[in-house]
Order: C-alpha cells, then sequence, then structure tokens
C-alpha cells in the first residue's frame, strides 16, 4: 500500500467518523466544533494505522523469561513454583486461569515438555489416597478384599412385630 492511498484511507476513514458523530441525535456540536473534531479523528486514525503495523511486528518477538529455572520449579515433591511469578503452588491449573492461560499455552510459553505437571507430587498423592479411601473408582457392589464367595445379605434393621398370641 503507497503512502498516497494509506492517506486517502485515514482521511476517508476519519470523514466517515465525523459523520457518523454528527449524525447522533446525542450529540450537540456547533459549526466551529466540527473542524477540531474532524483534526482530532485524523490523527486518532492515523495514529492507530501506524501503531498496528508496529504491534503486530513486535507481538511475536516478545519472549518470556521465566522467574526461576525448570529445575527449581520441580526441586520439591511439596510444591511446584510458578514460572510466572516465582511463587509455590500446590496446583498450578487456578493461578494459570487467573493469567488467562491453560496448562498448554503455559507449557508453549516457557518452552516445556508435554509432560510437565501441574500438581505437585505429594499433593496428587494425598488426593489419590483420600479417594482410595472413601471408595472412588470402585464398580458398585465390589468388594474391598476381593472375595469371590457369596456371602449373605444382612438382615434388614428395624422393629420385628411379635408373634400373634394363640388364644
Amino acid at each position: 500500500m503507497t503512502d498516497e492511498t494509506a492517506s486517502t484511507n485515514v482521511v476517508e476513514l476519519a470523514t466517515e467518523l465525523t459523520i457518523a458523530w454528527l449524525s447522533n441525535p446525542n450529540t450537540r456540536a456547533s459549526g466551529e466544533d466540527v473542524p477540531a473534531f474532524l483534526r482530532t479523528m485524523h490523527d486518532a486514525v492515523s495514529n492507530l494505522s501506524s501503531s498496528t503495523s508496529t504491534a503486530a511486528s513486535e507481538e511475536p518477538a516478545s519472549e518470556y523469561t521465566p522467574a526461576v529455572s525448570v529445575r527449581k520449579s520441580l526441586a520439591s515433591k511439596d510444591h511446584l513454583i510458578s514460572l510466572i511469578d516465582g511463587k509455590p503452588y500446590k496446583t498450578l491449573r487456578r493461578h494459570l486461569a487467573g493469567h488467562g492461560l491453560t496448562p498448554d499455552e503455559y507449557r508453549q510459553r516457557f518452552g516445556l515438555k508435554p509432560d510437565y505437571p501441574m500438581v505437585a507430587e505429594n499433593y496428587s498423592q494425598a488426593r489419590r489416597d483420600m479417594a482410595k479411601k472413601i471408595g472412588l473408582g470402585r464398580k458398585p457392589g465390589a468388594r474391598r478384599g476381593g472375595g469371590d464367595e457369596a456371602t449373605p445379605a444382612p438382615a434388614p434393621r428395624g422393629r420385628r412385630k411379635a408373634a400373634p398370641a394363640e388364644a
């Protein structure tokens, strides 16, 4: 795109925006305000058109530097250290969501392997043990002992009616 066509597009866009502003019934402007508003609109549009090309070229070039090394982030079994802010967390998922990231985006941003953990090892083990203790993961009716022989069903609880007295 040449400079002349870019300049024409900026002028046309600024003019269209000014016309739209003036056609709004809630806008009250005198004739002296219109040229000043048109100049302001032209400057704003030209700044936007020049900054978009610069911002687009800067975006991919930005590298994220981790707060700590990957080795240090995995040093403890009790917590993971975030590469974003260097703070310890038992699980990174909520922390990443607060920064607008998914675990895959986080791994990609810092060049981590796909198997980089999102939960601390000891925390994961504690959750696993608790789930087993309350019986998650078993099929209904399965026994803990795994015995195959049939066991009689327990007698129903409750009051039994007394046998009728014979006269």
